[in-house]
């Protein structure tokens, strides 16, 4: 039974994703979760990345720590084309969307499903200037 409700909840997310960046084809909206998740991951400190986790459902969870490795981190992607740069390069060939929309689409959604509060805190550890990727009501300060 628990672990239907992760797979539903993990399917609700994946739903939310394509309805928000309105992909007909779910596989998009897995590819895009995945490779935004990735990049925000390593761009955060390991112990950040593992605290902002425990806000996740447990299949994005094991999908946002799928072939981490610590070490290395954080990235330093300081822009916003860093950043996507790292988005697009974990996305597949001929992906229907630039990184940036991507990005900013998939940081709705987490921003909507999780504690505002605990997002903030993630938010707040970036850089400036990719805290623009966030809806505008989630970024503090």
């Amino acid at each position: 039974e628990s672990f239907d409700h992760a797979i539903q909840e993990g399917n609700i997310w994946l739903r939310k994703v394509a309805e928000r960046l309105h992909f007909e084809d779910r596989r998009h909206a897995y590819s895009g979760l995945r490779a935004t998740l990735h990049a925000l991951r390593d761009r955060l400190t390991p112990e950040s990345a593992v605290h902002f986790s425990a806000q996740l459902p447990m299949i994005v969870r094991g999908l946002y720590f799928e072939g981490w490795h610590m070490s290395g981190k954080p990235i330093s992607a300081n822009s916003v084309d860093e950043f996507c740069g790292y988005v697009s390069e974990a996305l597949p060939p001929k992906f229907p969307m630039d990184a940036k929309t991507l990005s900013q689409g998939v940081f709705e959604v987490i921003w909507g499903e999780l504690d505002e509060g605990e997002v903030a805190k993630v938010i707040d550890q970036l850089p400036p200037a990719l805290r623009a990727l966030w809806p505008a009501i989630a970024r503090r300060g």
